[in-house]
């Protein structure tokens, strides 16, 4: 019997956890302690006295597993998980269909359930993969058995004996990081849009058979799944315990393996011919696929796997300066490269990106590392992409709210905490460039400065807080609209500003003792080298005991209001001067530009189209709708190339007259012009005193990154 004593908001000083309950145990020395039952050690509070109100509490009952997926054996009555199969092929490519099958040996004698998600974790929108199954049917034993769907990701099966085996096509033509593609070129699939989950089976172990398409000899595949073989019967306590085989590059098709569904669905696979690149960080094996046509003039593979063992090297020794130790075997970047695309989602040991052909570095290029020499915008662009999906492998993907712990993958998982888990993600994926060395301390600067600009420009900041924005994600962020400027704020962009205020007031007020990174090492200790989930107001809680500091205004002010933090004298305290101008004024000194207050696009024809009507704008008080295409200024036609020019030419406050078409109706404007909001940031480190030199660089790590 073991004892149980409430002890509220009371952190255990070994894993700065906040347990709601503190086991009572037997120390090394017979003495009955209070026991964290996060990481079992005694008498470790950080809080005060344990109240005396214990109350008794029964061990747990022996779990009897007689359900789906469990079988006993008759050696020792042990129970063992029958692992799921799966196989898919690459059926038509040219119909960009792929063929699959799903067998259990022993279904629910009830009639056996199965579901595909309808999200997939990273991703927070319901994306309905299931309308992309095209037939599905079943059979056991060599007859067929009865499947209806029950609902919208659900399939039920007759009651019969097994093996229990569905077959079925998925159409797959999404040409992005988080469903599936196939045409005669590559296949690419994430598991959630292809392995249906056999319902009471989703902790079994899976054996997935990739099955190489008729006619492509020279396909390969690429993916962080295990490539081991399973049993026909795996023990609960063996399941785990075979180390998967690690690859030395493009594997053929084959048998691979998944400790579970969960661990299923989180490795991507990229099957076709591709260009595999493969450094070490850390010691760890770390490969690099390319899929798609590459740029003419010859890729820099040496230079592009060089930044990324360096960021990726920064990543590790952040979370783990004294070991160095990777929380996975290895790591597969799966790169599509296509025309025009940018975007990435983070799995477990992988990450599935999509990027343009121009983001790839280019072997004629001045060599990098000179330090007058700034990196190529759109190949910096890539290397943060890659950052940022790298240090998910920790956060989200190891410290995750404690609501991800056990996905609902039939249902929106809500949290208000992704302004941490992809706001905090999106201020560390520059700052490793900088602390890399990768780029230079201006350069980094200058990349802050500019999402400073984005979010200051943006009046959704002053109507939602990040953390609403985070609870909405499903409804709005992934959802967006003519009017999102107006309505809501990126837990994204104003996150990683939170961050680095954070990380700045933490340096500021504790004389460089603490920073950010030392509450990120306490939340990977304590919760993702645990699995242990985040509660709400954990993170702030911890951030406080971590620093001694009582940051509770900061949070309420910049996490769960809708104020902006204060930047500049943070900046200047670590050396870096911050002005504010109206975008497209070069100098402070300039006049102030006209501005309309919309985002223009153009129309086929070339007319300029209204994409949206900013709030407390000229046009939005005039009358101007998102969707008006505008003909006419002051009597004079007008195209979208020379509107913002024309514009420009004339003082603030000036009345001028727009004649535009709304759907097919002629109308005319009067307008006056207003002054552009200053919300251009500059970010410099011109005359930084020695004290606040000495500060920045801390901070960047200049002193041991090579620019």
């Amino acid at each position: 019997m073991a004892e149980v004593a409430a002890v509220a908001h009371d952190a255990c000083e070994r894993c700065i956890s906040y347990p709601a309950e503190w086991e009572m145990a037997v120390d090394s020395e017979n003495r009955m302690q209070a026991a964290c039952p996060s990481c079992f050690s005694c008498g470790r509070l950080a809080g005060k006295h344990v109240r005396n109100n214990a109350r008794s509490r029964q061990p747990p009952a022996s779990r009897s597993y007689n359900g789906p997926g469990w079988s006993n054996t008759k050696s020792d009555n042990s129970t063992v998980r029958n692992p799921v199969h799966y196989t898919i092929k690459p059926g038509n490519p040219a119909a960009h269909l792929f063929e699959a099958s799903v067998t259990v040996a022993a279904p629910d004698p009830a009639g056996q359930h199965f579901m595909l998600p309808v999200w997939i974790p990273g991703s927070y929108m319901v994306r309905e993969f299931a309308r992309n199954i095209v037939t599905l049917s079943a059979s056991a034993r060599g007859k067929p058995v009865k499947v209806s769907k029950i609902d919208k990701c659900t399939w039920a099966c007759a009651p019969c004996k097994g093996p229990l085996t569905l077959r079925y096509e998925i159409y797959a033509w999404d040409l992005s990081v988080r469903a599936a593609h196939l045409d005669d070129t590559h296949g690419f699939f994430n598991g959630s849009s292809v392995f249906l989950l056999p319902l009471g089976w989703r902790d079994n172990p899976c054996e997935v058979e990739l099955i190489a398409p008729a006619g492509k000899p020279e396909w390969k595949v690429a993916t962080a799944l295990a490539r081991k073989p399973v049993s026909t019967g795996v023990s609960k306590a063996s399941a785990s315990k075979a180390a998967p085989v690690l690859a030395s590059g493009p594997m053929p098709f084959g048998k691979f393996s998944a400790a579970g569904y969960d661990e299923l669905i989180d490795h991507p696979v990229e099957m076709g011919s591709f260009t595999h690149a493969r450094f070490e960080a850390c010691g760890v094996p770390h490969h690099l696929v390319l899929s798609g046509r590459l740029p003419a003039t010859g890729t820099d593979l040496p230079r592009l796997c060089a930044d990324l063992q360096k960021i990726c090297e920064a990543q590790i020794r952040l979370f783990e300066p004294e070991t160095q130790q990777a929380p996975m075997r290895e790591y597969w970047f799966l790169v599509t490269v296509v025309a025009e695309g940018f975007g990435g989602l983070e799995h477990r040991a992988s990450t599935a990106l999509i990027i343009s052909r121009d983001d790839l570095p280019l072997k004629h290029e001045a060599p990098h590392g000179k330090q007058d020499k700034r990196l190529n915008p759109a190949y910096r662009r890539l290397l943060s992409l890659a950052s940022h999906e790298y240090f998910h492998t920790w956060n989200v993907k190891r410290i995750k709210p404690e609501r991800f712990i056990d996905y609902d993958l039939a249902n929106e998982n809500y949290t208000r905490q992704l302004w941490f888990f992809e706001g905090f993600t999106d201020y560390y994926d520059d700052l490793m460039l900088a602390r890399s060395g990768v780029i230079g301390a201006q350069e980094y600067l200058d990349v802050e400065a500019e999402n400073i600009s984005r979010v200051l420009a943006q009046s959704g900041r002053l109507k939602q807080s990040v953390a609403d924005a985070s609870f909405d994600a499903w409804i709005k962020y992934y959802r967006q609209d003519e009017n999102t400027p107006n309505a809501l704020i990126s837990y994204y962009q104003k996150g990683a500003i939170i961050g680095m205020a954070l990380d700045l007031t933490i340096r500021q007020r504790s004389r460089g003792r603490h920073s950010l990174d030392d509450v990120m090492r306490a939340l990977w200790r304590a919760h993702g080298t645990r699995n242990r989930g985040v509660a709400e107001g954990a993170i702030e809680r911890i951030a406080a005991r971590v620093t001694g500091l009582d940051l509770a205004d900061f949070f309420a002010h910049a996490v769960h209001g809708m104020g902006d933090p204060d930047l500049a004298p943070l900046f200047k305290h670590h050396g870096i001067e911050m002005s504010l101008r109206a975008p497209g004024q070069a100098k402070a000194s300039e006049p102030v530009p006209a501005t309309l207050g919309v985002k223009l696009g153009s129309e086929a024809n070339g007319d300029a189209k209204l994409l949206q009507v900013f709030d407390g704008g000229a046009a939005q008080a005039a009358g101007l709708s998102a969707g008006d295409t505008i003909v006419a200024v002051d009597g004079l036609r007008i195209n979208a190339a020379g509107f913002d020019k024309r514009i420009r030419s004339y003082p603030v406050g000036s009345a001028i007259e727009l004649i535009a078409f709304r759907r097919d109706e002629l109308m005319r404007f009067r307008v006056s012009l207003q002054a552009q909001a200053k919300t251009f940031c500059v970010l410099g480190m011109q005359n930084a005193p020695a004290e606040a030199k000495a500060r920045r660089d801390a901070w960047l790590h200049l002193a041991k990154a090579s620019h």
